[in-house]
């Protein structure tokens, strides 16, 4: 059997059986201080593979980081064999704000790969491109609705990837979406590079949802056992297996209004089912919110102030 040998980032050597946090360097406040991004190393005793977990890529979103919180506390070095590189919080400017995206407003998960000499977004890419993805052979993202919607737990990834799909069944969410990610996203970039990336959705932003959270813990734990990272518990198995889906629709508001919406997360739907309505403000004038497809709830809008095309039920077609 090989002998584990030190994992070294960014200046920093971890031994085997240890784990250390490493704050490397982004850029200067308008203070003059350093801001971080903080990784934390788990590695293992023996050998194999690496894993990243990601969250906050987008600064509002909560739910990732408290869920790598968890996942740390579940999980020792002396249990593991290979590294985990955890990053609860890549966009340190939007989460120190409680903002989405980057002080220019630009969106850090349009940004990979990045580049050197670019917009702060596209150099935060380009860093945690190099000093995280480039160790790791395997990811896990962490994402929440945004905008005032709530996410159903479900994952995406290319499901015509071997290794991707054992990823994302193992994970175990409710539902599993196929799609390669959006041109810019971390995904995407990391998968041109080499990894199997899953991304795990569930919640909303601005605020800890707990059975999202949950959900994320016990998944991120059973991809590390499917792995090899860690012993496979037969505890953490999910009764039912993910429902697959290949496309999904948002419903948009045929007026705007007040939304009520009179359909639950999860809940299965048929096209033309009624989902709701949308008023003015004496609740006349309304118009009904139809499903546009059949299919699973997999996201809707919590505010309920729309305007005209505003997204506010998202469908998995399954």
């Amino acid at each position: 059997m090989s002998r584990q040998q030190p994992f070294r980032v960014h200046e920093v050597t971890v031994q085997p059986g240890t784990r250390d946090r490493i704050d490397i360097p982004v850029a200067r406040l308008t203070t003059g201080e350093w801001t971080h991004l903080q990784v934390e190393v788990m590695h293992g005793t023996g050998p194999g593979p690496c894993l990243w977990l990601s969250g906050a890529i987008h600064g509002d979103e909560l739910d990732g980081v408290e869920i790598i919180r968890q996942v740390l506390d579940r999980v020792a070095p002396g249990e593991i064999s290979g590294t985990l590189m955890a990053v609860p919080v890549v966009n340190v400017f939007g989460f120190a704000s409680e903002n989405r995206y980057l002080p220019d407003r630009r969106d850090l998960n349009r940004s990979f790969p990045g580049g050197a000499r670019g917009s702060m977004a596209s150099r935060l890419a380009k860093l945690f491109m190099a000093e995280v993805v480039s160790r790791c052979g395997y990811g896990i993202d962490f994402h929440c609705g945004s905008n005032g919607r709530d996410n159903y737990p479900h994952v995406r990834g290319d499901m015509e990837d071997e290794d991707t799909r054992r990823m994302a069944l193992a994970f175990g969410a409710p539902v599993c979406i196929h799609g390669r990610g959006p041109e810019g996203s971390l995904r995407r970039a990391s998968v041109k590079a080499g990894a199997r990336v899953i991304v795990y959705e569930g919640g909303e932003a601005q605020r800890f949802t707990p059975a999202a959270i949950e959900a994320g813990v016990e998944g991120t734990l059973r991809v590390m056992g499917a792995l090899g990272l860690m012993e496979a518990s037969g505890d953490g198995e999910r009764a039912e297996p993910s429902i697959e889906a290949r496309k999904t629709r948002w419903v948009r508001a045929g007026r705007s209004g007040i939304c009520r919406l009179r359909v639950a997360l999860g809940e299965k739907v048929r096209k033309g089912q009624k989902l709701g309505v949308i008023s003015d403000t004496m609740g006349q004038e309304s118009k009904n919110v139809l499903a546009s497809v059949g299919g699973i709830v997999i996201g809707r809008r919590i505010n309920p102030l729309v305007h005209l095309g505003e997204a506010v039920v998202h469908i998995a077609e399954a």
